[in-house]
């Protein structure tokens, strides 16, 4: 069996050093001591550390990718189920990385300010993910299973925002039930009746913003 080549050990030992000091608490020295090779294969293959951010950000999506396309993308698996599906699957990775946050959650706090390049790669990421779920909601309405009022665009982006809190909140608990009670929620939430509509408030009223 092949050995690993240097960069690929610099990009998985670098993943791991990512997510328990942070992109930025992560110095260039940790990560290839963390790889095992020297200082200098660092620079051989990554023009710069944010060239190495932007790699792993890459591996990072190619797992979401394939999440998505395993769950909310899945034609043969009901709507819903595909929705608690790929949340559940956020929990387990979540979990499998002892609880340090998810790559993107955490690069969305600490490097984009930082980074531009990675700043747009990440909105582009998640965009991605509404629309996929957006999709599947499109799907569950279609099957009867999801109200036909409700819409499935302001619904996702509500997925993806309360799944990320969700997994900053277990990154701060140690702890993974605020994941698993958030899939639990959203799924009660969509299933639920739409609520009453309610007259326009009287301020609002007042001052044209009804």
């Amino acid at each position: 069996m092949a050995r690993p080549s240097n960069r690929e050990r610099i990009l998985s030992a670098g993943m791991r050093v990512v997510m328990e000091l942070g992109f930025m608490g992560a110095t260039v020295r940790d990560i290839v001591l963390a790889a095992g090779v020297p200082q200098g294969s660092f620079t051989n293959h990554f023009a710069s550390k944010e060239a190495f951010g932007l790699e792993l950000l890459e591996r990072y999506v190619a797992e979401i990718e394939a999440l998505l396309e395993a769950t909310v993308r899945d034609p043969d698996m009901a709507p819903l189920d595909a929705i608690a599906a790929y949340i559940a699957a956020n929990r387990a990775r979540l979990e499998q990385d002892h609880l340090a946050g998810c790559l993107s959650g955490n690069l969305s706090i600490e490097a984009a300010q930082h980074s531009n390049a990675m700043r747009q790669r990440l909105i582009r990421m998640f965009a991605d993910v509404e629309q996929a779920i957006a999709a599947c909601l499109r799907r569950a309405q279609a099957e009867g299973a999801l109200a036909a009022q409700r819409d499935p665009v302001r619904l996702a982006q509500a997925m993806v925002g309360g799944l990320q809190g969700a997994m900053l909140l277990a990154r701060l608990h140690r702890d993974s039930t605020p994941v698993a009670q958030f899939q639990q929620t959203a799924l009660e939430l969509m299933q639920s009746p739409l609520p009453p509509s309610y007259p326009p408030h009287p301020y609002k009223e007042r001052n044209g913003l009804a």
